[in-house]
């Protein structure tokens, strides 16, 4: 499956495990919010056939998230997928992992509890 639960990326983030995370939230929804999950790289979602082939022959997974794990993530996780990337979404998206008590960083500062 392709779906990624809090716990899973919290124990991911906890570990050495290699992966990397993509905040794939559109731009404006993304700086209303300011803040981000530590340790992801904002892409743009609008732009995602500027970037997808940088992820299909990736050596680790990807997980993606959006603002509630809905269309976004999931609809570029199964593109990524569909192309041989070990992709998968957060389920709920950064809303969940704010409301599970993890750590955020505000766009551009440290980590910060939610």
């Amino acid at each position: 499956m392709s779906i990624m639960t809090i716990a899973e990326l919290a124990l991911w983030q906890s570990s050495d495990f290699g992966f990397t995370l993509l905040d794939v939230r559109r731009a404006q929804k993304r700086h209303a919010e300011g803040d981000e999950i530590a340790g992801g790289r904002w892409l743009d979602p609008a732009s995602w056939l500027d970037w997808k082939d940088e992820f299909e022959a990736a050596s680790q997974p990807v997980v993606l998230y959006c603002a509630h794990g809905h269309e976004i993530s999931q609809g570029l996780t199964a593109a990524l997928r569909a192309m041989g990337a070990d992709a998968r979404h957060l389920a709920g998206g950064i809303e969940a992992w704010r409301q599970a008590g993890h750590p955020v960083a505000r766009l551009g500062q440290g980590p910060q509890r939610s």
